[in-house]
């Protein structure tokens, strides 16, 4: 999903900057270049640059180590090893932008009429994947089925 994102952020940069955003299947997919120097839908953007490295280099490094670690440690399986692996790949992506570049390449942006979501590339939308899996798989663990609840340890 890396890969993906790298060449997909390529493209954009090279065909899309300085270009009028364009909309394809009635306005419900808009390609448009944007550099965002902050984060989800460019909060801390206007931070100082200093602070900016801090959260957006440093700890975004920090929290994808952590990440490995758990699923090293935990050794995760199954669909929480995918869902992990969709955040880190994202995440990844995305830090290699800051660290090359001080901000992440945008592009996309969907939604019906004035309802838009805000601009955003492969990487976040493979983040976003993982966090729903983990989410939904860790919210399955405690489910009762017959009565009982059950606890599973591992995947």
């Amino acid at each position: 999903m890396a890969g993906c994102d790298r060449v997909t952020k390529q493209m954009a940069a090279t065909s899309l900057k300085e270009t009028p955003s364009q909309s394809f299947w009635a306005d419900t997919v808009r390609l448009e270049y944007a550099e965002n120097a902050g984060g989800f839908l460019s909060l801390g953007a206007n931070l100082q640059p200093a602070i900016r490295t801090v959260i957006f280099k440093m700890g975004v490094g920090l929290g994808l180590l952590f990440l490995l670690l758990v699923v090293i440690k935990n050794r995760w399986t199954g669909w929480p090893l995918i869902g992990g692996s969709l955040i880190f790949a994202g995440g990844v992506s995305n830090w290699i932008d800051r660290i090359m570049r001080d901000n992440v390449i945008d592009f996309l942006n969907v939604g019906f009429g004035a309802l838009r979501t805000g601009i955003f590339n492969i990487a976040d939308v493979s983040a976003l994947l993982g966090v729903f899996i983990l989410a939904f798989t860790y919210s399955q663990r405690n489910r009762d089925v017959n009565g009982a609840t059950i606890e599973t340890h591992g995947n």
